[in-house]
């Protein structure tokens, strides 16, 4: 069983007076871990694609639109 699975075996539901779900309880550590796993989700999507423009731009990374990391590094390292 996932960690995620794990988690929401441990969600509570709030009815109402005729038993209807009306709302979600999670503790914090439950929510913080949907969360997570919303992110990394999302972060295997970007990861797919940019992967995926790789590979039709012939594994050119300029031509695929990505930034040369040297040229681009100095305003990364403004914050």
């Amino acid at each position: 069983m996932s960690n995620l699975e794990e988690t929401l075996k441990s969600v509570r539901f709030l009815v109402d007076a005729k038993g209807n779900k009306t709302a979600v309880q999670l503790s914090i550590t439950a929510w913080e871990a949907i969360l997570n796993w919303i992110e990394n989700r999302e972060d295997e999507t970007i990861v797919s694609e940019a992967m995926k423009e790789l590979k039709n731009a012939g594994s050119n990374p300029q031509k695929a639109g990505w930034l040369d990391w040297d040229a681009v590094k100095d305003e990364w390292d403004k914050d």
